[in-house]
């Protein structure tokens, strides 16, 4: 081992931690497993407003790379399309289309990086007294649990009607993956997501739900349709667009910080500090200023490949840099990329009830760790309302701006934790 990684920590935890490289085979297939699993998000999200998928998995792949080396390769995390956009942006493409949008998100990446130099300025040891786990466990459950919803709709819902086959697609595909991940070893037992996604994969296809027209339509080499402010259109002002979308950056910081929270607990390290919770924020600026250059919607970290992280156990940073790789090249090769499209909503609706309950779980064992003790009301008042205010997504509607239960009892939880006595009255 090279000198300068002995004095590293190492989670023992993990099969290959953060700074680990794997070899060239297991590089691929790690990274063509995030791959996967964040590609149905990233490209939906484009899908349902109106924009390019491709370029939307080119800036995703981008602005992976960016954050990456921003915080100087010490968080695996990836970043996608975000969906804290969707209902703005659908409204700013019917008036006035992308250049309007592309205004919006270069004003959010901007915003995200005024914070994150005023956190270098104050510092962020704030987070700990804000932030303990009575906080961060409920939070990181809500984050699993809120995004059940969406998986039980990918995996019975076809065109808004419920579907027994896709439902059947979707189970199986959750029981194949739960296999590989028990019982295979080596190096087949790192990508059991992976493997479950293919054996789906090929179950729809006899289930004749997989629809190749697309792939076979599609060229080899294939262009991404980029939006350039200055060369593909003129530069015009949209103040309506920066004013609905800069506010909503600060909804999706609180995701961020989740987010943050849960790779925290599953690297055992803290990233708030080391690399500076200034430095995650001025990457994931950064990759929505990059994606508004290039014609696609804001970009967040994600939630789905966290899962995929807390699965395998590998915590290998060069994978994520693999799938920002491979989203880069896929994005120019239309066969890959409407191949991977063509992957069934049960298929990654069955690997999302692993996922997502795997992060629910995540937040679960921060409260046992921790022994945190709900005989004390406070405790259990603070738990209970971040959990159902959190999973029901009771969102907050107000001067035009939509706030996600998540984001509410973020700001909820650490205002109880601050006011709340350590012991009741009563007690």
């Amino acid at each position: 081992m090279p000198k300068d990684q002995e004095k590293r920590y190492r989670n023992p935890d993990a099969v290959l931690d953060i700074w680990e490289r794997p070899s060239f085979g297991q590089w691929i297939g790690l990274s063509i497993q995030h791959l996967f699993s964040m590609f149905g998000s990233t490209v939906l999200v484009p899908i349902l407003v109106g924009l390019n998928p491709g370029i939307a998995l080119f800036s995703s792949g981008v602005g992976t790379l960016m954050y990456i080396l921003i915080t100087k390769g010490k968080i695996p995390a990836y970043m996608g399309s975000s969906f804290s956009f969707i209902v703005v942006m659908q409204s700013l493409m019917k008036a006035a289309g992308y250049p309007s949008i592309a205004q919006g998100t270069l004003a959010v990446g901007v915003v995200y990086l005024i914070v994150s130099i005023i956190v270098g300025l104050i510092g962020s040891d704030w987070i700990d007294k804000a932030l303990p786990p009575i906080v961060v466990g409920p939070i990181i459950m809500v984050i699993g649990l809120s995004l059940a919803s969406t998986a039980a709709s990918d995996a019975t819902l076809v065109n808004g009607k419920y579907s027994l086959t896709s439902f059947g697609i979707a189970i199986a595909t959750l029981l194949i993956t739960i296999f590989f991940n028990m019982f295979l070893k080596g190096f087949l037992g790192l990508i059991p997501i992976l493997l479950g996604i293919v054996c789906g994969y090929i179950i729809a296809v006899f289930a004749g739900v997989v629809d190749f027209g697309p792939v076979l339509r599609a060229a080899w080499f294939q262009m991404p349709a980029f939006q350039i402010p200055g060369v593909t259109y003129q530069l015009t002002w949209h103040l309506d667009a920066i004013l609905s979308m800069a506010p909503i950056a600060f909804v999706t910081m609180t995701e961020h910080m989740g987010h943050i929270m849960v790779l925290n607990k599953l690297t055992h390290r803290n990233f708030f500090k080391d690399p500076g919770l200034n430095h995650t924020l001025a990457g994931d600026g950064t990759a929505s200023i990059i994606a508004s250059l290039v014609g696609g919607p804001p970009i967040t970290s994600y939630g789905e490949n966290i899962g995929v992280l807390a699965i395998t156990r590998v915590h290998s940073v060069y994978m994520l840099g693999g799938a920002a790789f491979f989203a880069v090249v896929f994005s120019f090769i239309g066969k890959l990329s409407a191949l991977i499209e063509s992957i069934p909503s049960p298929v990654i609706g069955g690997v999302s009830f692993l996922l997502f309950g795997v992060i629910a779980s995540s937040g679960m064992r921060v409260l046992v760790d921790n022994h945190v003790d709900f005989n004390e009301k406070r405790n259990l008042m603070i738990a209970a309302t971040i959990l159902v205010i959190g999973i029901g997504n009771a969102s907050l509607k107000i001067f035009g701006l939509t706030f996600s239960g998540l984001s509410v009892v973020t700001v909820l939880g650490i205002a109880m934790n601050l006011i709340l006595p350590r012991h009741a009255l009563n007690e």
